[in-house]
């Protein structure tokens, strides 16, 4: 057997499928994690395969844009407790490293570290032991983007759980802060695969087609239907994968008779104006860190014995 007990809890993870079905899986693929996916998929068990890991770190997400310059940051920043990421003390931190973000445009975490902190002649390396101090935990500055061109709208969820950035073309003259911010709370609800379904890969295409074949191949209607009618039932699959996937061509939420791209045309020519989606970034809170390793390892080997 090519794989061991912590990559049946991984595919697990990725995938919502039962532990025994994801034994399987690595043992008719020779412990493949990308074939397992596949196979699970091919067999109709995992409807999506989620890449992200376990969500288990505690922090805050935040977004700003500058109300001088229309620059838009996103930040996210770790703590150890979720008492500690509702402090005010934490907040400001996150918040004045946002600033950090938007005036001084540092292009990674390290050349952020080596920035001035705000109100003080202290770099922020300098000044994130005082604060690790005050705080009472350890804090770490995982991760940023920012947009300097174009409009960008920043929307932060349930205190910091996500913080989402977008970026739109606007021309006519109009406030799209509005429209700015229901596009920003769809990615956040729905967090989308794709923003465009032009953004999609022939890869991608090629494995979702390949996959609708197998499932089709499955169903004793279906498997004695022509190629080109099976062909025409895939395209109409493929279709349904954009509105799913792509963010652009989802059903908007706050009104489900349209998708979100004709919810930010008619918007924007209800404003006398025009506005085109570019860009976004959408951050979640400890998205893909352990915060700590359980023994779940054991318990998945457990269960794995009793069903040989």
């Amino acid at each position: 057997m090519a794989f061991t007990a912590q990559d049946v809890k991984t595919l697990r993870e990725m995938t919502n499928v039962g532990m025994m079905d994801c034994k399987k899986a690595l043992t008719e693929t020779n412990g493949d994690m990308d074939k397992a996916v596949e196979w699970l998929r091919e067999k109709g068990l995992a409807k999506a395969a989620k890449k992200a890991g376990r969500i288990a770190a505690e922090g805050m997400a935040y977004a700003e844009v500058c109300p001088q310059c229309g620059v838009g940051a996103v930040v996210e920043v770790n703590c150890e407790t979720d008492f500690c990421a509702k402090s005010e003390l934490f907040v400001a931190f996150v918040k004045d490293i946002c600033k950090v973000v938007l005036k001084d445009n540092p292009a990674d975490v390290a050349a952020l570290m080596n920035c001035k902190y705000p109100g003080s002649e202290l770099t922020v390396a300098e000044t994130l032991p005082e604060k690790v101090m005050s705080i009472g935990e350890n804090l770490q500055i995982r991760r940023f983007a920012r947009f300097d061109k174009n409009t960008s709208v920043a929307y932060v969820h349930a205190g910091g759980k996500i913080g989402v950035l977008v970026n739109l073309a606007v021309e006519g003259g109009i406030d799209a802060t509005e429209i700015g911010k229901d596009v920003a709370m769809q990615i956040a609800a729905l967090n989308p695969r794709f923003w465009d379904k032009s953004n999609v890969t022939e890869e991608v295409l090629a494995e979702e087609k390949k996959i609708a074949l197998a499932l089709m191949d499955q169903d004793p209607k279906m498997a004695s239907k022509p190629q080109q009618v099976k062909e025409k039932i895939v395209m109409g699959k493929l279709n349904k994968f954009y509105e799913e996937n792509c963010l652009l061509q989802q059903e908007f939420v706050k009104d489900n008779s349209m998708s979100v791209e004709k919810y930010i045309a008619s918007a924007a020519k209800a404003l006398g104006g025009s506005v085109k989606f570019v860009d976004a970034v959408r951050f979640m809170k400890g998205e893909g860190i352990e915060k700590k390793e359980e023994d779940f390892a054991a318990e998945v080997a457990a269960q794995m014995n009793m069903g040989k």
